[in-house]
């Protein structure tokens, strides 16, 4: 079984919020997202899956929860067992908060059981906050999401971190979509000799891979059609820094021929920050902050399927 590929029929919707790099505000922005899903009245269920370093709870207020990943993994509890009220009340939590595992030992069954059950939580929405970096349990996570969201800074190292893990993420569903079809080792072996073939990047690789073998390409045409990226720029301060997102959008088509989709952005305040240390959901407390209507927007982006729009730009 590819642990990124799912043919059961779901009501609800995952949303996986990642980005490769930590302090890009991953954490607070899933929190605020579920917030506002859950005033919609939505029924949501958060997931904390920064193994090891979870603290999606402390948005909510809530005490380090006795019940996380730790019984689902160590004790065979199931997902829906684990689940932690928060002020909302119709949305729920589970929490990464494991000691005893770290996100590279989680073997292949578990993480199979560990979709599985994902899958099958009864909610309208489920969103992960995924931990940094690219393992290839964060990169299978991601990928089993039906809104793929990144989350970024204005800053160098954070632009060159999602980078990669985009790409790191568009290589692993090429290669597993190929091998559920049988063809495992022709990806990783054009690769290897990319340079004989002329190929610079990992949109070369596909198109090469189109063009040889023509049963190839219909399958990536037909398998990648909904890989969609949805961008997040956080803690903007400037007008450079919100048109940055047009910017990484060409290079990611350019580079990776992925069309993403920015959907929005969030000005830097220290509201984000107090409410961090008050304990207290942001979408609760701080409403009338224009962080707060940023927030609002790009989540309204996300439902309906729009980008942001930018004066001069793209409206």
């Amino acid at each position: 079984m590819n642990p990124t590929t799912n043919t059961q029929p779901r009501e609800g919707e995952i949303w996986a919020i990642g980005g490769g790099k930590g302090g890009t505000g991953k954490t607070f922005i899933a929190s605020c997202l579920g917030s506002l899903l859950a005033k919609k009245g939505r029924k949501v269920v958060l997931v904390d899956m920064d193994i090891g370093g979870a603290n999606l709870h402390s948005f909510f207020g809530i005490d380090r929860p006795r019940r996380s990943l730790t019984s689902f993994f160590e004790r065979g509890a199931s997902l829906s067992d684990i689940l932690v009220r928060t002020e909302f009340d119709n949305m729920t939590l589970i929490t990464g908060d494991i000691h005893s595992i770290a996100s590279d030992t989680i073997t292949f069954s578990q993480k199979l059981k560990l979709f599985r059950q994902i899958l099958k939580l009864n909610a309208q929405n489920v969103l992960i906050d995924l931990g940094a970096g690219s393992h290839l349990n964060t990169l299978d996570t991601f990928l089993i999401a039906d809104r793929m969201i990144v989350v970024l800074v204005p800053e160098v190292i954070a632009i060159e971190n999602m980078y990669h893990f985009i790409k790191n993420s568009l290589f692993r569903k090429v290669k597993n979509v190929l091998k559920e079809y049988g063809f495992k080792e022709i990806v990783q072996h054009v690769w290897d000799r990319r340079q004989e073939f002329g190929i610079r990047n990992l949109k070369e690789l596909i198109d090469y891979l189109k063009g040889s073998f023509s049963y190839i390409g219909t399958i990536l045409d037909h398998e990648l059609a909904h890989f969609r990226v949805s961008l997040i720029l956080n803690m903007v301060r400037s007008n450079q820094d919100i048109v940055l997102g047009t910017a990484i959008k060409s290079v990611l088509l350019k580079y990776l021929g992925l069309a993403i989709d920015y959907v929005g952005y969030v000005e830097y305040n220290d509201a984000v920050w107090r409410s961090v240390r008050e304990r207290k959901p942001f979408m609760l407390n701080y409403m009338a902050t224009g962080c707060a209507s940023h927030i609002v927007a790009l989540a309204e982006n996300i439902l309906k399927g729009r980008e942001v729009v930018l004066p001069g730009v793209n409206g």
